[in-house]
């Protein structure tokens, strides 16, 4: 096994995917190592392996859970967050398909050590296949004993249920997500107070991303201690990350926390450079929500701690790479109409400006531009969201963050590339989809 490859080692053999190839290869046993601690030990056990959340924030999961108030007389849930409408995030979909019971495995454990007894996954709208392929693996978890009135008969009861949702890249958000889950408009929640205290229907509630349940099994494996091991001072394990644009090899990786992105991208063992012999220009590295960085800032680890250092985010693992023929200004502009079509509205800064931005972006790239509406762009950007630094956004929840702070970040590190728009009437860089599609935007 290559050492950094714990999560994914079992992904593409064939049968894995199903309840006996994954006992096969050891699945629930971890559950069973699980089952036998106490409750407040399998939290500890998670603090201790530094294991982080992958969804996009990396708040540390054992903490997380220990805001769980352990004498709540209402019920408690575990909210299992599959909505994944990142734009360029594909890594729980895939480990869905290729690995849905470490999932299943991680979801006990976590009702286990948390004192739930009923879990969802709430799933993006548009995974139909994965949605099937997770409701025919809680139906053999039923039928295995693993869920249901006893999680292999420890006397814990465990009923886990799929909630497709419609598409919405607000339900990513946790409390978006729960009052979609409970039937109401997907709308951000103030906070506080928190899911941890009040959630789903008032009650107690841990939200948890994909690969975050899915890795529990491997963190009781291999050994709390061990997982912290694998990782950084703050960041234990490893983490996926999905890759494209770019490069000659997109995919999703298993990567060591302190693998930096210029190795990723340029290293045979990964992503294998730029096609064409060409040069990385700029990359994405947590997701369009992330700011952009240039080409000599890519000597940095694609971990948390150390992102945060450079004023940018690990996010969601979606790293976009984007040689030297691509158009800032057109990725910045279509960015910024992916997020003004998705904000729900609620907050005037993101209802407002999200839209501004979009078509003071259009504007530039289509050759109408006014050297004033660069400082428009940036002032109107600034008053959702200042960066640096991030997260002092003005909005309820982060969408107004990840639509102001990359327009900023793209403004700050290409400038020049903004005001060539504007000085020549044009866009300097050749359509990507021809010629004629160029013409189409200049009419």
């Amino acid at each position: 096994m290559v050492a950094h490859r714990i999560l994914t080692q079992h992904w593409y053999k064939p049968g894995y995917n199903t309840i006996e190839g994954y006992k096969k290869e050891g699945g629930f046993s971890s559950l069973r190592r699980v089952l036998a601690m106490k409750p407040e030990e399998v939290i500890e056990a998670v603090k201790v392996s530094n294991l982080r959340g992958r969804g996009g924030a990396g708040f540390p999961t054992g903490m997380k859970w220990s805001f769980v108030p352990k004498d709540s007389p209402k019920p408690k849930y575990l909210c299992v967050n599959a909505d994944e409408s990142e734009p360029g995030t594909y890594k729980d979909r895939v480990l869905m398909e290729q690995d849905p019971f470490s999932l299943m495995e991680g979801i006990a454990i976590a009702a286990w050590a948390l004192g739930v007894h009923t879990a969802y996954i709430y799933i993006r709208g548009e995974f139909l296949q994965q949605a099937e392929i997770l409701e025919k693996a809680i139906a053999d978890c039923y039928a295995e004993g693993i869920f249901g009135k006893s999680i292999l008969d420890s006397g814990h009861r465990l009923d886990v249920y799929v909630h497709r949702g419609a598409g919405a890249y607000i339900c990513g958000e946790e409390t978006g997500l729960l009052n979609s889950l409970e039937g109401g408009k997907g709308w951000p929640r103030l906070k506080p107070p928190f899911p941890a205290i009040s959630g789903l229907f008032g009650c107690p509630t841990v939200v948890n991303n994909v690969e975050t349940i899915a890795t529990l099994p491997t963190i009781f494996r291999i050994g709390a201690k061990e997982y912290a091991g694998l990782g950084t001072e703050k960041s234990g394990g490893t983490r996926l990350v999905c890759v494209s644009g770019h490069v000659n090899k997109p995919g999703v990786y298993e990567i060591p926390m302190n693998l930096t992105f210029w190795d990723l991208i340029h290293d045979e063992k990964w992503c294998g450079g730029i096609p064409g012999g060409r040069k990385v220009k700029a990359v994405i590295p947590g997701g369009s929500s992330a700011p952009v960085l240039t080409a000599d800032e890519l000597n940095v680890a694609a971990e948390y701690e150390a992102l945060k250092v450079k004023d940018n985010m690990a996010g969601s693992g979606a790293v976009i790479v984007m040689d030297e023929t691509t158009c800032m200004v057109r990725v910045a502009w279509r960015t910024a109409k992916f997020y003004a079509e998705e904000s729900c509205g609620q907050c005037t800064p993101c209802r407002e400006g999200t839209p501004w931005m979009e078509r003071i972006l259009r504007k530039i790239e289509e050759g109408h531009g006014e050297p004033k509406d660069l400082e428009l762009l940036v002032s109107v950007a600034r008053a959702i969201a200042p960066y640096p630094p991030i997260g002092l956004g003005t909005t309820i929840c982060a969408l107004g963050d990840a639509a102001a702070v990359p327009v900023q970040a793209f403004v700050m590190k290409f400038r020049h590339e903004f005001e060539q728009h504007i000085r020549e009437h044009r866009c300097p860089f050749p359509h990507p989809f021809g010629k004629l599609a160029e013409e189409v935007v200049r009419q």
